[in-house]
């Protein structure tokens, strides 16, 4: 991998992992349309992956920090009183992630390396970025279909933290059971969760809020795991520096990428993502079969 590789790929994953269109998807596809000869099954690439995502997770704690600094507070407090309650809206939201980041931790643990060797192919990955964009239409559909009333959880009463925290415990496990969709390429982490917040009632903007708080455990928690790979096995100057490239490009981008969104998803919704999704997968498998 050059480092002009390592800077688009890192920016590639920096703009995708926070856009609701598969950033791991992304990076299998891209290399491939581009002809570029990276072995993406050589363990360099996967901890170069892993170097870009923990960056992308550094922004994120980042730009959530006044809410992480009241999300530890507010659980603190609640294991202090032994109790959660209304009261504490930061504590019951610390815990709703908590539990939200359970499915996928588990089944990442278990699954995560043998789903990446089965289907992180470009003609298969095509496939699922397709049933990533049909699942991210149908979210809009279906969320047309609700009354406005009862689809905005307590839209404009409080502040978005506090509307969230209104959600109870089987949606959040619902929410992050979705998110292991993302264990498979093609499919986007971000947005599963975000349709399992609109399907529980939040809004696209607490949806999408929702979304990215719960990406920093489970991404981070990732990192760590794999960190030491990164330690022991790349040790050459050129392979740290194509690391520090990525992912110093990825940091970048995700953040602006992260703040267009949160913006974004005041007024907008879903569908186009998901139009892209499904033309660019179509794209790509025909491209992979030519």
């Amino acid at each position: 991998m050059t480092y002009l590789q390592a800077i688009i790929l890192g920016a590639l994953q920096g703009l995708t992992e926070p856009f609701p269109i598969s950033s791991l998807g992304h990076s299998v596809i891209f290399p491939s349309l581009l002809g570029w000869r990276v072995n993406q099954s050589d363990p360099f690439f996967l901890i170069f992956l892993v170097a870009t995502h923990a960056a992308t997770t550094l922004v994120f704690f980042g730009i959530f920090w006044d809410d992480w600094k009241k999300i530890i507070f507010g659980m603190g407090r609640s294991l202090r009183d032994r109790t959660i309650d209304a009261k504490n809206p930061y504590g019951k939201l610390g815990w709703l992630l908590v539990v939200g980041s359970v499915p996928a931790g588990i089944l990442g643990l278990l699954f995560e390396d043998t789903l990446k060797k089965i289907f992180a192919l470009p003609q298969s990955v095509a496939w699922f970025l397709v049933l990533n964009g049909i699942m991210l239409i149908a979210a809009d559909f279906l969320r047309r279909r609700k009354h406005k009333k009862s689809l905005e959880r307590g839209s404009g009463d409080g502040q978005s933290d506090e509307r969230i925290a209104r959600l109870n415990w089987h949606q959040s496990i619902k929410i992050g059971a979705l998110q292991c969709l993302a264990l498979i390429p093609g499919f986007s982490r971000t947005g599963a969760t975000i349709t399992g917040g609109l399907l529980s009632d939040l809004s696209y903007e607490d949806a999408a809020r929702f979304s990215f708080l719960l990406a920093t455990p489970i991404i981070g928690a990732a990192a760590l795991l794999k960190l030491p790979e990164l330690l022991v096995e790349q040790s050459t100057s050129f392979s740290i520096g194509a690391l520090a490239a990525g992912a110093i490009s990825a940091a970048i981008v995700a953040y602006f990428s992260i703040k267009f969104l949160l913006k974004y998803f005041e007024t907008n919704k879903l569908w186009p993502f998901g139009l892209y999704c499904c033309i660019a997968g179509l794209i790509t498998a025909l491209f992979v079969l030519s």
